[in-house]
């Protein structure tokens, strides 16, 4: 995949965020991939800001930890209830396991509520993330991210999805320190397997509950803008876009923008 310079960082996540439809984004907007290379240092010698990095990193994961503390606490009573409704839609367990890939690639077990049939075959997203990474011309990469029409998924699981609520039990994984309120969206390992070199950029920082992509547009976007967001967003490394991705994820929820 050839890369294409960018424009910088936080310029492009601020006009984006700054966009009062972020979902009608064109795809002409999007950030595009580029050669990988250390961000460089105020001096404009290319080395990292460690202090900074160390700091951000400390004050970020005090902020995921207590939020997400409070949400769970907060919303029990519901998480309950969204419970017994699985339960009583269709049978298999309340929570959905899989193993996703991490900060520094590294896997681990994410939870979500279920939302499809329990005997609902993987290997047809597979080939669909398959063709959207692997293919050769630009209309077989210019898909969606998610499948559109998926006879897999339950009548509550509908609900769940256009309302992100399945997405509520990653809670657990942020208070575990295995994911962050805000980061690139958390892959399953059969799509890193089919990444190019570039994509690995995404890999700096701990997936997010929510993130730059998914108040951009989500999945109106195709596999590679999706990308090129996580990516920017990593390299930006900054407390102040976290915080205005998270303000901007609530009217995005809200508004149900980019639901497949």
């Amino acid at each position: 995949m050839s890369a294409t310079p960018t424009q910088p960082v936080q310029g492009l996540a601020v006009a984006v965020l700054d966009r009062a439809e972020p979902a009608l984004a064109t795809a002409e907007g999007a950030p595009a991939l580029h050669a990988a290379g250390a961000r460089p240092h105020a001096d404009g010698s290319g080395r990292t800001s460690t202090a900074r990095s160390s700091f951000v990193r400390a004050t970020r994961r005090t902020l995921d930890f207590s939020v997400a503390a409070l949400a769970l606490l907060l919303t029990s009573p519901f998480l309950i209830a969204i419970a017994i409704a699985i339960k009583l839609d269709s049978q298999g367990p309340v929570l959905f396991r899989q193993r996703r890939v991490g900060r520094n690639r590294r896997e681990f077990t994410i939870f979500k509520f279920r939302t499809m049939r329990q005997d609902a075959d993987a290997s047809r997203h597979r080939k669909y993330v398959q063709t959207l990474i692997g293919g050769e011309s630009q209309s077989e990469r210019g898909h969606l991210y998610k499948l559109s029409v998926d006879d897999r998924v339950t009548r509550v699981g509908r609900v769940l999805r256009s309302w992100s609520l399945d997405e509520l039990p990653q809670l657990i994984n942020v208070l575990r320190g295995e994911m962050a309120l805000v980061g690139p969206r958390p892959v399953i390992p059969y799509e890193v397997e089919m990444y190019p070199e570039d994509y690995l950029r995404r890999f700096a920082v701990k997936p997010g509950l929510t993130g730059l992509w998914q108040v951009s547009g989500r999945n109106e976007r195709t596999y590679d803008e999706m990308v090129s967001f996580d990516i920017e967003y990593a390299e930006a490394d900054s407390l102040l876009l976290d915080l205005r991705i998270l303000l901007k994820t609530v009217p995005v929820v809200l508004r149900r923008q980019g639901v497949a």
